[in-house]
């Protein structure tokens, strides 16, 4: 009871530069790979490549991010976060420089996806909500998790306006050189951030798989219902977002709007995405997760119909970025304090990745399916259609099943 008199900002002291280190961490990492659609259109004149070859790299980074995540997740906990978040911080850098260096499909290919695609699950959502996670009391988890991805946006509001800024008045490769003096700022973002290695893990519960080996611990999700649930619809979240990181800018460049303007609804984006985020944050812990996920994914896919159905123009462009911005990272706490609620703290960023990998197959949909399909009917139509239609399916079964069945019994007793 103490804890819950306690101010919030005196409860979290002790652990600030901890998590002030991972939303850091979170902002850029996400906000700089959230920017990348804003060199599509030059970079693919200038290099000699196709919407879908960009696409196609944006999607490799999308699958090196998912696969690589559940092993990035087991290996802090055999050597700790801060080496698995520094080395994913150096090979940001590399990637962004490889990029901004290249003069064919393969640089962009190794650096805007292999590279890029690896430091994400060493630095992004997953990794710095299990950091959250661990240093703050168990009574204010929810609402720093919705802190901490509220961060996550912040990076976009600085990287879109610099990025569209540099490539609008020196070419893209300019622009991308000062995505590389942001990246930078990854690796101290990284070192305080790893000072959560210093906080012990509390005992498991009894209903907790603390003290299973990583093998248990994948069989256990993977046999809990609302887990597999929860899976499954995360795949339509990462092919909603991606389809509208990668081709919001190709779509208003097409419907002849100022180039500006695309950087301008991303901005819109990472700010509305703060107050979702701190909202679903505070939200999940007071309703049921699952159905609130549910939720963000009905709400998006009609938002999504409403824009797609209209001509676009300013207006109208910014106000569904606000709209959208605002159910963006609001999944992540919910993801986050689902997965710590039903599997404890030791194993979350591995079953946190193994949940991500579905979304990140949805995002290699969203950005390698939007470009093919544009390159063959030279339109987004189908591509958003598609969109809507599952993610409305999606947010129904979450939805239902989480009303139907608000509750699992006990996972496994926690072995020696």
């Amino acid at each position: 009871m103490t804890v819950l008199r306690t101010p919030l900002l005196q409860t979290l002291r002790p652990a600030l530069p901890i998590l002030i280190g991972a939303s850091l961490m979170l902002s850029l990492s996400m906000g700089l790979r959230q920017s990348l659609g804003i060199f599509m259109q030059p970079l693919t004149h200038d290099v000699g490549i196709s919407i879908a070859d960009f696409t196609l790299a944006i999607a490799v980074q999308n699958l090196a991010w998912g696969f690589l995540q559940p092993l990035a997740g087991a290996l802090t906990v055999r050597y700790g976060f801060r080496p698995i978040m520094l080395g994913g911080a150096l090979l940001y850098v590399a990637g962004l420089v490889l990029m901004a260096s290249a003069h064919g499909m393969l640089g962009i290919l190794l650096g805007a996806g292999v590279l890029i695609g690896v430091s994400l699950a060493c630095t992004a959502a997953a990794i710095a909500m299990s950091v959250a996670t661990r240093s703050v009391p168990v009574t204010v988890r929810s609402t720093v998790l919705g802190m901490v991805s509220a961060a996550g946006s912040l990076g976009a509001l600085m990287a879109a306006p610099l990025g569209q800024i540099l490539n609008q008045d020196y070419g893209w490769r300019v622009g991308l050189v000062g995505f590389v003096v942001l990246s930078l700022v990854l690796l101290p973002a990284a070192w305080f951030a790893g000072r959560v290695d210093n906080i012990p893990l509390p005992k498991p519960a009894n209903d907790e798989i603390g003290n299973t080996s990583a093998g248990v611990a994948v069989r256990t999700a993977f046999t809990n219902a609302p887990f597999v649930v929860m899976t499954c619809a995360y795949f339509v979240c990462g092919m909603q977002l991606v389809f509208i990181t990668t081709h919001l800018p190709s779509y208003l460049q097409i419907c002849g709007l100022d180039p500006m303007l695309s950087a301008q609804a991303l901005g819109v984006i990472g700010g509305f995405n703060v107050l979702g985020s701190l909202f679903f944050g505070w939200a999940g812990g007071r309703w049921n997760k699952l159905a609130l996920l549910g939720g963000i994914y009905i709400t998006r896919s009609l938002v999504l119909a409403w824009y797609f159905m209209h001509a676009a123009s300013p207006a109208t462009t910014l106000l569904f970025a606000a709209m959208m911005g605002f159910l963006w990272l609001g999944v992540g706490p919910l993801v986050a304090g689902a997965v710590a609620e039903m599997f404890g703290l030791k194993w979350q960023a591995m079953i946190q990745g193994l949940a991500f990998m579905s979304h990140q197959v949805g995002s290699f949909v969203g950005a390698y399916g939007g470009g093919v399909l544009y390159d063959s009917l030279g339109s987004y139509s189908l591509a958003w259609r598609i969109g809507v239609a599952t993610g409305l399916a999606a947010g129904i079964v979450q939805v239902a099943y989480a009303l139907i069945r608000p509750s699992e019994p006990p996972l496994v007793t926690a072995r020696s």
